[in-house]
This record gives structure tokens, sequence and C-alpha cells, in this order.
């Protein structure tokens, strides 16, 4: 079987079905926004963990932690979404799925954190849609 993106490959039916070079391109734009989504939270965290009267949470908020707690829940989703996107990159199959499940997390996780810093969260979320998007729809026919 050839190698590359336009390479074709057999289906579970039987049926032959053409691997896109977008689809490839898609899911490779997914993993480095993974990587580079995963930077801006560990930065992000790093910043809460080190500079703690940066973020001022707006008044009567109803997620209301302590900027050390975002500090370490952006820290450690980063970290992992990070090393996922590394996974996605290498064609791991499992890496799809969990890059799935840590963008959703992610997204829950900047949308709680809106009224701390609305720009940088709302950014995080949209590459998050994103990268669910295109692992969701494009992450089969990498595998092959």
């Amino acid at each position: 079987m050839a190698q590359g993106a336009a390479a074709s490959h057999y289906d579970a039916a039987g049926e032959e079905h053409e691997v896109s070079g977008w689809a490839v391109g898609f899911v490779l734009f997914a993993g480095l926004m993974m990587i580079m989504s995963g930077g801006f939270q560990i930065f992000s965290g790093l910043v809460a963990l080190f500079e703690n009267e940066f973020y001022v949470a707006t008044r009567n908020y109803m997620f209301q932690f302590d900027a050390t707690a975002w500090g370490w829940i952006h820290l450690i989703g980063g970290l992992l979404v990070l090393l996922a996107g590394f996974a996605v990159i290498a064609g791991q199959t499992w890496a799809r799925v969990v890059g799935i499940v840590l963008a959703i997390l992610s997204a829950l996780a900047n949308f709680t954190f809106i009224p701390y810093y609305p720009f940088w969260a709302l950014t995080v979320i949209a590459i998050d849609v994103f990268v669910i998007w295109a692992l969701a729809a494009h992450g089969r026919d990498v595998a092959a």
C-alpha cells in the first residue's frame, strides 16, 4: 500500500476510500494547535502561580477559585493537551480520542475562566472547537 496524502486504503466495509491531503493537513494543524493551546495554558497557569494578583475576577461570579487553583488547573491541563498534540502529530490512534476529550475539558475550563481573562479564554475555546472538529471529522482518514 502506498504512503502519503493521496494513498488509498480499504475500510471495514471492503470499499476503497481515498485519503484527502486536506484531511491529513487538518489533523496535522489540529495537532499543532493542541501544542500551541497547551503552551498558552501552561503560560497562563505559570502567570497565575507566580503573579497571584494578575487575574482579577468579576464580583458575584459562580466559579470563584483562587488564582493559584486556576494556575494549577491551567498548568496541568496545558501539559496534557501539549503532550496529546505531539501524540496526534506522531499518528497515534489513541491520541485522537484523548485529544477530543482534552479539548472538551479545556474548553469547559476556559469557559469558567472567562471572567478572569475574557479574550484569552475565548481564543483558547475557539482553538479547542477547531481541534475537536478536525480530530472528529478527519482523524480516521489519517490513521490509514
